[in-house]
């Protein structure tokens, strides 16, 4: 029974800062004024009339009888206007602290949704200006090590473009050599195959590289009209001979460019590699857009569908030179969309094929 009424308790004490602050102030303002009710209760006087018996013979000073005490003239016989004026002034007051107390909670939470606030936009933008680090001591201690935390950051991400920048550069060197190399040899089958394996190491580099690198962390946030871009992307497929479809409508997003569509190739491109085509539907609401891409494939399966999301793996049906791939496709698409605000998550068709579904989400703060 303890646990229950413990458990009865959390459920309703807010969950915010704020919340806490004010309810805590509003209780003790209603708890001080009944405290100063009981108290005017208790002390209110027990017989408000005359006390009982024959009143005393009281005479003045020249021997004329004065009349007999009235009723004792307490609060609480008063005439019942001034005992409303009493009660209006409590509320009043009552009114004024609460009120008090509900701002005093919000100015005190401030820096808290602040400090949230900046931690949310820092996931968008490493490089957003510092916080102001003002306020209380508190405050200003936990400003200093945001900005001290959001300078770590971006000092490793140099540092990761430095190494990603001198690994590119050393690893296409000697690629650039066997390229050269390929084209004196004299046997043209030999040839064919050097430059296949050569553009497959290339392709591997590239990925992988791009993947470290996260080209699209530091791309500007534009309004674009997703529809027209699925359209297009459409259209160059079916230009390239493959079968992709578009069915739906979608209102204009704000998003990445180039991130969005990179992540639109990678998902249409699998769908055509694994499946041999790919339908592309659009679920607009109000709060979230949806792009499913479907393929008519084997599927996959149940085990391997968030696996596959994971970096540089692949099923073992998929290691061929023909379909296989490096196995970050949908790594930088799921990564992508996060960024968004949204999720990716597969499954596999009723009949037959396999689903993705990229969910961008249009009420986050700063992407709709």
């Amino acid at each position: 029974m303890p646990s229950r009424l413990r458990a009865a308790a959390q459920r309703c004490v807010p969950d915010t800062l704020f919340g806490r602050l004010a309810l805590l102030l509003i209780a003790a303002v209603i708890v001080s004024h009944v405290l100063a009710l009981t108290l005017m209760f208790e002390l209110r006087p027990a017989h408000p009339g005359p006390p009982p018996g024959p009143p005393p013979h009281v005479v003045a000073s020249d021997g004329r009888p004065l009349p007999p005490p009235g009723p004792a003239q307490g609060l609480w016989n008063a005439p019942p206007s001034l005992q409303l004026g009493l009660l209006l002034d409590i509320s009043v007051r009552l009114a004024a602290l609460v009120a008090a107390a509900w701002w005093a909670a919000r100015w005190l939470s401030r820096p808290m949704h602040r400090l949230a606030t900046a931690a949310q936009e820092l996931g968008r933008d490493i490089h957003r200006m510092p916080l102001p680090e003002d306020g209380t001591l508190e405050c200003r201690d936990a400003s200093r090590v945001f900005n001290q935390m959001q300078a770590r950051i971006r000092q490793q991400l140099a540092e990761r473009d430095r190494f990603v920048a001198a690994v590119s550069h050393d690893l296409r060197t000697p690629l650039t050599r066997l390229r050269l190399r390929t084209e004196s040899l004299g046997d043209a089958q030999a040839q064919q195959l050097f430059r296949r394996d050569i553009a497959e190491m290339d392709a591997m580099i590239a990925s992988t590289l791009d993947y470290l690198r996260g080209v699209a962390g530091a791309e500007a946030w534009v309004l674009l009209n997703v529809q027209a871009l699925v359209d297009s992307m459409a259209d160059d497929q079916v230009a390239m001979g493959h079968s992709v479809s578009v069915a739906g409508q979608a209102a204009p997003l704000r998003v990445q460019a180039v991130a969005l569509r990179r992540c639109l190739d990678n998902l249409v491109g699998n769908a055509v590699r694994y499946g041999g085509s790919a339908e592309v539907t659009l679920h607009d609401a109000a709060d979230a857009l949806t792009i499913e891409v479907r393929d008519h494939g084997p599927g996959l399966p149940p085990e391997e569908l968030d696996r596959v999301m994971e970096p540089f793996y692949r099923v073992e049906a998929s290691r061929n030179r023909q379909s296989g791939g490096v196995g970050l496709g949908l790594t930088i698409a799921s990564d992508i969309v996060r960024r968004h605000g949204g999720q990716l998550a597969l499954r596999n068709a009723p009949g037959g094929g396999l689903v993705v579904a990229a969910v961008f989400s249009r009420t986050v703060a700063g992407y709709q």
